[in-house]
């Protein structure tokens, strides 16, 4: 275990400085990203996605520190890797396990970083909504993106114990993803709208603190006659927090129909997370776009639940993360595809 917790310990201290760097170096100054800057910082965050897999696809056993093979059929067995060892061979047991670690890092990540998409959809209606200015939005993203970060470790680490004591309860999980996706898909066409007076977080927010009535350049809190205010701009920041937490109720779920390893499920949703702030601003002028894509993901999620709820049979079939990994992929090009072949008509 205290190896595990130095791995993840590395593992934080490199997001906190890439973090830092972020704010403190790349963005004194607070200014709209350009999409030259968006591209770059989407091509970076991806960069050490496929890094990290290239790791974890040749030294993967540095993670829970595997040094003989008692300790990788256990490991294994804990956490339901679907693969078969050979009893005779450490080394090539140890290429297996390493190849479908990397596997469920990658498929993870990508099953996250598209599900973050539709997280995009409900960003700008919230930035349009309280009409907030286009310079601020780094700044409240980032620290949006820090709060969802230590919500996703508990989460993460909460679920993998509920698993681990209750197996049952990813039955449960894929029923509920089959329910979201197909929720998803029925309200595909319909207009999303967000009230920012009538707002549950707004309504909560207001109710126990004092709120200043206009925004304060880039400030979270104003001080005015000894008396400390939260502005609008923090309430926007408590909204796109709350928003997380309902998306991380279908992503994280998700992510545990590959993998059961907790730090597994947490490095690939931290990489795509992570990469939410720069794909932002990427596609926050196209988004509109790929209106097919919604309903892509309201077919993703359906996958992944019957994955979670028929998994025993998938195995016995021989269904492997592979091909778990390419009926996704498949998935997302065929929504992205139709989106571009065929646009979305304008209302006349």
């Amino acid at each position: 275990m205290s190896h595990e917790l130095i791995f993840f310990g590395a593992f934080t201290l490199f997001i906190i400085l890439m973090l830092s760097l972020d704010l403190g170096l790349f963005h004194k100054k607070d200014s709209p990203v350009t999409l030259t800057q968006a591209a770059i910082m989407s091509a970076v965050w991806v960069s050490f996605a496929i890094a990290f897999y290239f790791f974890l696809k040749t030294e993967g056993q540095q993670l829970h520190n595997i040094i003989n093979q008692t300790q990788l059929s256990q490991i294994v067995k804990d956490n339901q890797h679907n693969i078969t060892l050979n009893s005779g061979n450490f080394q090539e047991n140890l290429n297996k396990y390493n190849d479908n670690l990397s596997l469920e890092f990658i498929t993870g990540y990508v099953i996250e970083y598209a599900l973050s998409v539709d997280n995009i959809f409900v960003m700008v209606l919230i930035f349009t909504a309280f009409g907030v200015n286009e310079k601020y939005y780094h700044r409240v993203l980032f620290w949006g993106i820090l709060g969802a970060v230590v919500m996703r470790f508990i989460f993460i680490f909460l679920g993998a114990t509920l698993i681990n004591e209750f197996g049952w309860i990813l039955y449960i999980f894929g029923a509920f993803l089959i329910y979201s996706g197909v929720t998803m898909f029925l309200s595909r066409d319909e207009d999303e709208k967000i009230d920012p007076d009538n707002h549950k977080v707004v309504r909560l927010a207001s109710k126990y603190f004092p709120v200043h009535p206009e925004y304060v350049g880039n400030n979270f809190f104003h001080k005015k006659n000894h008396k400390l205010f939260i502005t609008p701009l923090f309430l926007v920041l408590l909204v796109i927090e709350f928003t997380d937490v309902i998306f991380a109720v279908d992503s994280i779920p998700a992510i545990f129909a590959v993998t059961k390893d907790p730090y597994i499920v947490f490095f690939s949703n931290i990489f795509a997370i992570l990469g939410l702030r720069s794909m932002f601003f990427l596609l926050v002028n196209v988004i509109d776009k790929f209106h097919y894509l919604k309903t892509g993901l309201a077919v993703l999620l359906v996958f992944i639940g019957v994955k979670m709820l028929a998994h025993h049979w998938l195995v016995a079939w021989g269904f492997t993360t592979v091909d778990s990994l390419f009926v996704i992929l498949g998935i997302l090009t065929v929504s992205v595809v139709a989106s571009l072949i065929f646009p979305k008509k304008k209302n006349s």
